[in-house]
């Protein structure tokens, strides 16, 4: 029996966890043992914060009876709100939070999907999703395929019988032939060896592959880490630590179809106030801020009281 999941029963998988079905009713579905099923729910699910519609996550046990106010003092960023307990970062500042666990994740099937109080909870919840499952789980017999598999004697051991042997003119493909009871590797593994150095031999000892040209490899885009400095988000929040009163903006581009237009969005936090740009493309070259210098100057000027050395350093920074 197979213990390998595809996309298709991972999809059934998280269908029967909102159908409230057992372990071993969906093994029995998907022809596998139960206790795969368990490991597939435990290991690839994720913790998410989120609340009810119109409220935001708030784990505290006493958020429904809690009157604090102004628990964060002046640098409050949701000013509108009436009491704390409507913030979500009120428990990162309250010295009374106590957090409200749900002990329903203790037990199968471990997860909040089928609970009838999903749409309602405002606690931490456990979520299986099949996309990000399959995704995780690819990716993690991806990483435990890659590396070098062999220790150190057995290197050592495939060293002493290719290297002298190398050396003395015979080819890989002929060691391998005369030695694979010996070597218990494939014969694409002793080049890659060669190749990362690990034997007393070098890709020059093999006569007949440094006749061979390289094959293409994608070239891959690499970012100037210079462009980086002092532009990180701890040099952000450290910044904010310094100067509480600045203004936030936020920027963003919200992408559609690959390689056409999109949208260059300007989120003014304190306000709630976003702006939106049509760009022909998202690249550098298309920000088109500089169409719109005057409307967001204005909207600086009017809505935050700012001055055109906050407007030029917003676009110092964006641009």
């Amino acid at each position: 029996m197979s213990k390998f999941l595809s996309y298709e029963d991972r999809m059934i998988i998280a269908q029967r966890l909102q159908e409230n079905a057992s372990f071993g009713a969906i093994g029995k579905e998907l022809g596998k043992d139960r206790t795969t099923i368990a490991k597939e729910i435990k290991k690839y699910s994720y913790d998410k914060k989120s609340g009810r519609p119109g409220y935001p996550y708030n784990p505290c046990e006493f958020r429904a009876t809690c009157k604090a106010k102004r628990i964060c003092g002046t640098s409050c960023t949701h000013q509108s709100a009436y009491k704390c307990s409507l913030c979500s970062e009120c428990t990162l500042h309250c010295s009374d939070f106590v957090e409200d666990v749900c002990s329903v994740k203790n037990k199968p099937p471990y997860v909040c999907n089928g609970c009838s109080q999903l749409s309602k909870c405002m606690l931490l919840k456990r979520i299986y999703d099949p996309a990000d499952a399959h995704e995780s789980a690819h990716h993690a017999v991806s990483e435990a395929r890659t590396g070098i598999m062999s220790n150190e004697d057995d290197i050592a051991r495939i060293n002493g019988i290719i290297s002298p042997l190398v050396k003395n003119g015979q080819s890989l493909h002929q060691i391998y032939l005369a030695h694979v009871d010996e070597l218990m590797c494939s014969e694409k593994t002793l080049y890659n060896y060669v190749d990362a150095q690990l034997f007393d031999i070098r890709n020059i000892d093999l006569p007949r592959k440094v006749k061979y040209r390289p094959r293409y490899k994608k070239p891959e885009f690499k970012v100037d880490r210079g462009c980086r400095i002092e532009r990180s988000y701890a040099d952000f929040q450290k910044y904010l630590g310094a100067n509480p009163e600045t203004t936030i903006v936020q920027m963003d581009s919200v992408i559609g179809r690959v390689g056409g237009k999109c949208l260059l969005t300007i989120h003014f936090v304190e306000s709630s106030l976003m702006l939106a740009f049509l760009r022909d493309a998202n690249t550098s070259a298309s920000s088109g801020l500089h169409h719109h210098v005057f409307f967001i100057r204005l909207i600086f000027r009017v809505f935050f009281n700012a001055s055109d050395c906050t407007f030029h350093n917003f676009l110092k920074f964006f641009i």
